[in-house]
């Protein structure tokens, strides 16, 4: 084990070392095809994962570029509208700080939507078991919701800075858009540039480890079919479980395949036969951008946070119950 990441510490700072490519770039040293290098997804920022009502009856490879350019500009003037209220004033008064550049290229998008798969771009009907499990995963907004605040696991995981999850990880936000994927003989790495995740992949396409172990991330395989990273994960928690899914029984497929010497396109098939009533798959461009490396990202400041809003519910209590 020691030498394999020893190997990929090695790997990743040769890839850093070198310049952008100028061409597609065919294989590795080893023979595998080559999807080294730093990319982000900043640019779609405020694309919405199923097709708005506006598009009804149209696929998304429909939409004219006159049409995706009014669309991505009407994104950027909202993602600024927003900006005011990053600070966490609800009266805008604080304003947004640096971290969040990202949202400044909003028109540099490219999907309308990102759901491909149904052709209707709408998320598969949710079974009717499975409804009071995603209602209460998704009343789970930590400090963007009404409470209660009771103890830590009030807050999201993202909040109390543990993991985005899958896909969640490498779906885009305000900030820290950055993504690395590593190569070695046997294994792809990629790391997270927010919360500071890193999954290590092994290429075997063999039998995933027992249910009884599971991860945040989940536990992922891969294999090639043809130019294409294909990774299958499953062994997930239920706390970081997708939009809600049932960890036992969800299963993401990624799809990793260049299109161009900048750009890999990722995709994700999601597969829960106990929540939705069939697959579906949403995909999105990474673009390679090796100014924009990895940073070091010390999530302290959503710790603190923690402790102030504990503080302050409490704090509340106090006032009401004296009254």
């Amino acid at each position: 084990m020691l030498h394999r990441i020893a190997t990929l510490a090695f790997v990743s700072a040769a890839a850093a070392a070198q310049p952008a490519d100028t061409t597609v770039a065919k294989r590795t040293s080893w023979g595998d095809p080559d999807l080294t290098g730093y990319y982000t997804n900043k640019y779609e920022y405020g694309t919405p994962l199923e097709r708005p009502a506006a598009f009804e009856g149209r696929r998304v490879d429909d939409i004219a570029a006159d049409e995706l350019a009014a669309l991505v500009a009407k994104r950027q003037d909202e993602a600024l509208e927003r900006a005011p209220f990053f600070g966490g004033d609800p009266l805008g008064r604080i304003g947004n700080s640096a971290e969040f550049r990202d949202i400044y290229e909003v028109t540099r998008g490219s999907r309308a939507w990102l759901l491909v798969d149904p052709p209707d771009g709408r998320v598969p009907a949710v079974l009717p078991e499975a409804r009071a499990r995603l209602q209460e995963a998704a009343s789970r907004r930590g400090t963007f919701g009404p409470g209660p605040f009771d103890g830590p696991q009030d807050f999201t995981l993202w909040e109390r800075c543990i993991t985005r999850g899958l896909p969640g990880s490498m779906l885009p936000g305000g900030y820290g858009n950055s993504y690395q994927i590593v190569q070695s003989p046997g294994y792809v790495a990629i790391r997270y540039e927010m919360v500071h995740d890193t999954r290590v992949i092994p290429l075997n396409g063999g039998t995933h480890l027992p249910s009884s172990l599971t991860f945040d991330m989940g536990d992922a395989r891969g294999h090639w079919e043809g130019d294409t990273l294909v990774v299958e994960t499953t062994n997930f928690r239920q706390r970081s479980a997708y939009l809600g899914a049932n960890a036992a029984a969800l299963r993401l497929t990624e799809r990793f395949k260049r299109t161009s010497p900048t750009t890999v396109e990722w995709s994700v098939t999601v597969e829960d036969p106990t929540t939705w009533a069939a697959p579906w798959t949403f995909s999105m461009p990474l673009t390679r951008n090796d100014a924009e490396a990895v940073e070091l990202y010390e999530c302290h400041e959503g710790n603190h946070a923690i402790f102030n809003v504990l503080r302050g519910a409490r704090a509340a209590e106090r006032e009401q119950h004296s009254r």
